[in-house]
């Protein structure tokens, strides 16, 4: 009877400190299913068994028997089915889109909101609410930051530690008088030719940087700007990124909710078994190459040669990233991809027992240059595919999940793109791998460029966010190789 009641309080407390009450039927239940957990995973079963309820359409806080048993039975198939999804891959289409709430203060499925479902032929309003939901995750993740944390009531301050506040353009609009030293968050826009100014969702206010710190600020780029307003114009005395959140802290905020995708109902990185499975498997190989250009004698050779080597041990994925034809496309290269090349190539792959995964590129066949892209087109590939069944052509960007890793591929030329569209051109000496990475971790965005540079899906935006932050990113771009770990990231651009 001690056990009991000591798993009724702790399930009862874990309830109330999300805001939920259990009736006294649904209590015994969940008592009586949990007295058979092993007390030292009690605690993480208990977590698991909240996120599983509040993913359900609640009509209120009284939690009835039937919402936990759906619950119990969410997370037992979650740990029965852990074990089989050891690798998958997740087009961009079909990442699970979470919505803030700002009164919730969580993150919740979109199910339970009244956003519509996602389309490619966005409204306006999609476009809107693309950037304000940029806005408002970077938001949620700085007012978490020790920086910008109050200090609790009555306890002392550490001496040497300031702490900030962020002002919001609206109240800066608001006063007329001179204000000092201010932070605000807000997006550098040129609203006008030559004349820059930062937005956020209360307004806009014109900029002055006259003095500016170097780094790849480009449009749509979400920045911290510090100076004094005065007179419409706020004068930047500072720019700077807003701080990055390593995925470890975010997750233990926001529990085992399975941002990333896939067919788990948590996030992988809950489940001990695929944890396990991957430290017996250290040896496993993913191996990446870029601009595979298909309709090229000398790189089919190179192929050839690449996978005969790998024969003998063959890696667990082979990740091809386009451009997969030297000219961009047209009614030719579309008749040759479908005919010779990938014959060619199904020729060369048939003898390596690994899977194949193919990332679109920009100039290969498709809608443009918006994002996220589709696959190559089905009757281009069904052929291929027919042949080498473990083939995947999937979009780009794309996810990819082995065991508990989350990696994310990236085939565009970004480097060069927002090089181009600084704010202003750094100097020579300026580490550009080490900027591009940490703008991009810092935006918790794979594109944070203007629209009109990098075109997206309005109502797919969400897809393209890198939050919270996957284990790798490869970003197949024409730039120099590089590799650089940062906040519990490995982010590596391999060779063309």
């Amino acid at each position: 009877m001690d056990v009991a009641r000591k798993i009724k309080t702790k399930v009862s407390a874990g309830f109330k400190m999300r805001g939920l009450m259990l009736r006294p039927e649904a209590s015994r239940y969940l008592v009586e299913v949990l007295e058979s957990v092993n007390p030292s995973e009690l605690d993480d079963v208990i977590e698991r068994v909240l996120d599983a309820v509040e993913k359900q359409p609640l009509s209120s806080s009284m939690i009835e028997l039937s919402v936990v048993e759906i619950a119990v039975q969410d997370c037992t198939q979650s740990c029965d089915e852990s074990i089989d999804n050891v690798f998958n891959i997740i087009g961009a289409f079909d990442v699970p889109r979470y919505i803030y709430s700002v009164e919730r203060k969580k993150f919740v499925p979109i199910s339970m909101t009244t956003h519509p479902a996602p389309s490619l032929c966005g409204l306006a309003k999609d476009k809107a609410e693309l950037f304000r939901e940029r806005y408002t995750i970077l938001q949620q993740r700085i007012h978490r930051h020790e920086l910008f944390t109050p200090p609790a009531i009555g306890a002392a301050v550490e001496e040497g530690q300031n702490k900030f506040q962020l002002k919001t353009i609206e109240a800066l609009l608001g006063s007329t008088a001179k204000l000092g030293e201010v932070i605000v968050l807000g997006m550098v826009t040129q609203l006008k030719e030559g004349k820059f100014f930062l937005e956020d969702p209360s307004g806009t206010v014109q900029l002055d940087m006259s003095k500016f710190h170097n780094g790849l600020y480009t449009e749509s780029c979400f920045v911290l700007a510090e100076g004094w307003y005065e007179d419409s114009v706020f004068h930047v005395n500072g720019f700077g990124f807003p701080p990055t959140e390593p995925s470890s802290s975010t997750r233990a905020y926001y529990g085992n909710m399975n941002f990333f995708g896939g067919p788990s109902t948590t996030s992988v990185k809950a489940s001990a078994k695929l944890k396990q499975l991957e430290e017996e498997n250290e040896d496993a190989m993913f191996v990446i190459v870029s601009d595979v250009w298909l309709d090229n004698v000398e790189v089919m050779e190179k192929l050839n040669l690449m996978f005969s080597g790998y024969a003998s041990m063959p890696p667990t994925c082979f990740i091809l990233c386009g451009n997969f034809s030297s000219a961009p496309y047209g009614n030719a290269q579309i008749k040759a991809l479908k005919g010779r090349i990938l014959k060619n190539c199904c020729f060369v792959v048939c003898s390596v027992l690994s899977r194949f995964v193919f990332v679109p590129g920009p100039e290969d066949p498709g809608p443009g240059t918006i994002l996220p892209r589709p696959p190559l087109a089905d009757h281009i590939t069904e052929e291929f595919r027919q042949r080498v069944p473990f083939s995947v052509f999937t979009t780009n960007p794309c996810r990819i999940q082995y065991c508990s890793q989350e990696i994310v591929i990236m085939r565009e030329d970004l480097v060069n793109k927002m090089c181009r569209n600084c704010v202003r051109l750094p100097n020579n000496n300026l580490d550009i791998p080490n900027h591009f990475v940490k703008t991009i971790l810092s935006q918790g965005h794979l594109t944070p460029l203007p629209l009109y540079v990098s075109p997206i899906f309005w109502a797919y935006d969400y897809s393209m966010r890198v939050y919270p932050i996957p284990d790798v990113i490869v970003f197949a771009d024409k730039y120099d190789p590089f590799k650089l770990d940062v906040s519990q990231l490995f982010c590596i651009l391999p060779p063309v």
